[in-house]
């Protein structure tokens, strides 16, 4: 009978314990999509899953998905607290417009930090021709996989230029795919939508000669009114084999999403963790280094912080 009473109370305590600690943190687990386990989304988000739990001993699950809008899918059908998504595809979200027109609006998310650039890159076989955007008309371009993010940057920087899909011959093949044909003199330019360098491109210019195409300041500018989720960014000179100077180009941002029903208190320890161990998280993944406060507020779109991010971010001066 003691021992009965001892286990009892060892279980009243543990119970009592783990009531205190939901009250404290305010957070009992964080399940986190990612993408697929090939990509940057799920070995960074294991990472960050990894050092943030040992910070905050709030337990973050990592879920290996289809990236972006499977993310947010998930997180409207509550499977999911917390994801990493492209902000254009949030934004879209957001608003029921693109990539959710049928679904209509998904608004029960909040953004909780921008983590590094996905960059819109415009690849030309230089046999081709082309040298601006405006060359693309009457050309064979690849701008990735049907209804796929990539397929939107694509709609709305040729927009942008004044061109549309009728304007040009247009394919939707993924990444791989359009290296390939590119590689084989089947398309003459494609899209990407990636972190620079992806590695399909690095292997396509390894083999033959590619050109990166440049959008203008003018027309980044007629672009990022129009589409707040973009901002200009410069690929760097040597980043493809032959790409002897910088290519200014425009980005969307890898974003981490956060359910809008987690405790401000829980939140924020999120987002003070992220950001003030991100040097153990860039030993887990090189996109660590990419994690900047400043960067993580800048240029997100439409979707408001959460309010326990929103704390942190104020009290070291990124937000006023």
């Amino acid at each position: 009978m003691r021992k009965i009473i001892v286990i009892m109370l060892a279980v009243f305590l543990i119970l009592g314990l783990s009531s205190c600690q939901r009250q404290e943190g305010g957070i009992d687990r964080i399940r986190f999509a990612t993408g697929g386990v090939a990509g940057t989304y799920y070995p960074l988000g294991t990472a960050i899953a990894t050092t943030v739990t040992e910070v905050t001993e709030i337990p973050i699950i990592v879920q290996a998905t289809g990236a972006s809008r499977a993310n947010i899918q998930l997180m409207d059908e509550g499977e999911v607290e917390m994801a990493i998504v492209q902000n254009d595809v949030m934004d879209y979200a957001w608003r029921g417009v693109d990539l959710f027109a049928e679904d209509g609006q998904i608004t029960n998310f909040r953004t909780l930090a921008a983590l590094y650039s996905e960059v819109c890159q415009i690849i030309v076989n230089p046999a081709s021709g082309i040298r601006t955007i405006e060359d693309l008309r009457g050309k064979n371009v690849s701008v990735g996989d049907a209804g796929s993010g990539v397929e939107f940057n694509a709609r709305q920087i040729l927009e942008a230029h004044g061109i549309t899909f009728d304007d040009i011959r247009r394919q939707n093949l993924g990444f791989g795919a359009s290296a390939d044909a590119m590689r084989d003199g089947r398309i003459d330019a494609f899209f990407a939508t990636a972190g620079a360098p992806t590695p399909a491109i690095v292997d396509l210019a390894l083999g033959r000669d590619i050109l990166v195409l440049e959008i203008s300041e003018e027309n980044a500018a007629r672009l990022i009114a129009n589409y707040p989720f973009y901002s200009r960014y410069p690929i760097p000179a040597g980043t493809y084999s032959g790409m002897d100077t910088d290519i200014m180009t425009v980005a969307v941002k890898a974003t981490i999403i956060i359910s809008a029903s987690l405790p401000d208190d829980g939140v924020y320890k999120l987002t003070k963790a992220l950001f003030e161990n991100k040097a153990d998280i860039a030993l887990g993944h090189a996109r660590g280094h990419d994690i900047d406060a400043v960067y993580a507020v800048d240029g997100i779109g439409n979707v408001p912080f959460h309010p326990g991010a929103e704390r942190y971010y104020r009290e070291i001066g990124v937000i006023r």
